[in-house]
Order: C-alpha cells, then structure tokens, then sequence
C-alpha cells in the first residue's frame, strides 16, 4: 500500500543515478510495484495489523474462504466473492466483492488500490469499512495478482472504468448508491477516472493522493527528480472537471503523500467538496477513523443512517 515507500538509508544520489538507468517500461513498474501471481495458487497469506490469515480461493464455488494457521475458518462478519471480468483492453481481472450479511447496503464502495503488491495486500486497508455495513469491490489493476496483462500507467485508467462497468451489471449494486474510493496511487488516478464516469456514480472519496508523479519525484529528489519522471495527468488539474461530491482525505503525518497535495487538489475541485485531516500514517483512515469516514460518506450522498 505505502506507494512511494523511499529508504531512507539510501542517499537521493545512488536512487538518481538508478533512476537514470532504468527505460521507461522499466521505471513505470518501479512506480506501480506490481505482484503477479500464478494462475494455479490456491491459497496465500494475508498479513493484516494484527493478524495473519491464510486464504482459501473457491474450486466449486466464487466464494473466499479465511483461515488460521491451523486451518480453523474464520467469520469475517461479511462474505467475499472472488469474480472475473474483461477490461476494454481485453485482459481478464480478478477482484473481490465484500457484502455484509444479514444486511442490505445502501452504500457501494469501488476501491481503487495504491500500488505495490495485489489486492490480498490491500484488503486491509479498506475492509474496516465493512463493520458499518457498506458493500466494497476491490480489484486487481492488469499486471497485478490474478489480472492479465501488464502494469502500466494507461492500463490503470482503463481498467478502472472496466470495472465500474462491471459493476453497473450487478443487480446487488443498482439499488445502491455507488462511490469510488481510491487510496494512494488509486486516489491519484481517481481525478482522471472521475470525471470520465461521474454519470454513472454518486461521489467520490480520495485518501492521500498525490498531484502527479512528477511532484512526487520533485519532493524526494529536488529539481532533477521532476525533470526525470514525466506524467501525462496532473490531479489538480484533473479533478476541475469533476462535478460530483468530493471528499478528501489525508492524515497530516502522511509520509508517503505529502499532506500539501491533497489541499492543493482540493483548492482546484468544484463544490460540493469536503476536506477531513486525519493524523497516523498513510492511507489508514478506514482503520483508525472507521466510523467518522463511515458517516462523512453517508452524508455526501444523502444516506443518513450507517448501519453500525
């Protein structure tokens, strides 16, 4: 999850000169951090911030199964449908479907991860969310996990939007009011996203995005990092052509997204916007402000009760 996740031991002149080195494909998947893995896993493990689960993918049926170590099942409090769909670039991606039971939710989240790793990574940083009932998809970008094809920056954009019209197929989606949440890398490439699709969703919620890869190369390496990374999207631009409500998030002691970019995006988004500073690290508001996240997204989109 932690997108720009620099060593710190490692002097700014030893990552320029590797930098220079690396072509463009090369350094496109050092920005995006991909994990793939092989189409015949049927289990791996899930490291959350307090515990270690094992996963159990589906052989007759799609739903996900966790486990201990010793194999005894765990009762997440909600299900997990492992699906696939067809992006319009044609590669097939996995993701997951997170619905409550006993419950039927008013609201669904379309998770959009940061980079590194895959999405049994990632769960962890957006599943808290599932205690007060909303229903969550999360998929894998092409080149990560199970998804087909390569990581690149073009196929990010692309297959957010797949998904979202994958979703809109859903009869378990259409009653409900739907908002992207994008974390990281996600939320940076939320701004571009947005706008495309924001006819077909209610609002959108961003926790600690970035301005552009370029800014971000500017504040580790000052001057000569901007000059070498290039980005074709630029969030505060982006985000103008938004209309939807908007919420931010960003903890100031974020140390990955600096705290600036996410008021600067702001600054540049149409109204009805919303600005919640958080403090802990990156991309941990679902876990440590679970409930005041849960309420903020009810409220941008006229749904007042959040089921607890």
């Amino acid at each position: 999850m932690n997108t720009f996740r620099t060593d710190q031991n490692i002097k700014a002149g030893i990552i320029l000169t590797v930098a220079l080195s690396l072509s463009a494909c090369n350094l496109t998947k050092q920005v995006l951090g991909p994990v793939k893995l092989s189409p015949i896993t049927q289990e791996f493990t899930v490291k959350t911030f307090t515990d270690t689960f094992v996963v159990h993918l589906p052989t007759n049926n799609q739903q996900i199964v966790f486990t201990t170590n010793r194999n005894d099942t765990i009762d997440l409090g909600f299900t997990i449908e492992n699906v696939y769909f067809k992006s319009k670039n044609g590669n097939m991606l996995n993701g997951w479907f997170l619905k409550p039971k006993n419950q039927t939710p008013e609201i669904t989240l379309l998770h959009f991860h940061g980079s590194g790793n895959f999405l049994g990574d990632h769960y962890k940083y957006i599943s808290p969310l599932m205690k007060n009932s909303f229903q969550i998809f999360m998929f894998d970008y092409s080149g990560f996990g199970f998804s087909q094809g390569e990581a690149t920056r073009e196929n990010v954009v692309t297959d957010a939007v797949s998904a979202l019209d994958y979703l809109k197929t859903r009869e378990d989606v259409r009653e409900t009011k739907l908002v992207i949440y994008g974390q990281s890398l996600g939320a940076y490439y939320s701004t571009v996203v947005g706008p495309i699709v924001q006819n077909n969703i209610d609002a959108m919620v961003m926790e600690a995005p970035i301005t552009s890869f370029k800014d971000i190369a500017g504040d580790r390496v000052p001057i000569i990092g901007s000059v070498i990374m290039k980005e074709g999207y630029h969030a505060e631009e982006s985000i103008k052509d938004f209309h939807k409500p908007l919420l931010i998030i960003h903890s100031s002691e974020d140390k990955e997204a600096p705290f600036y970019m996410g008021k600067k995006i702001f600054d540049n988004a149409n109204q009805r916007k919303e600005f919640y500073e958080i403090e802990k690290g990156h991309c941990l508001g679902p876990i440590y402000y679970t409930d005041e996240i849960s309420e903020r997204i009810g409220r941008i989109v006229n749904v007042k009760e959040i089921n607890k």
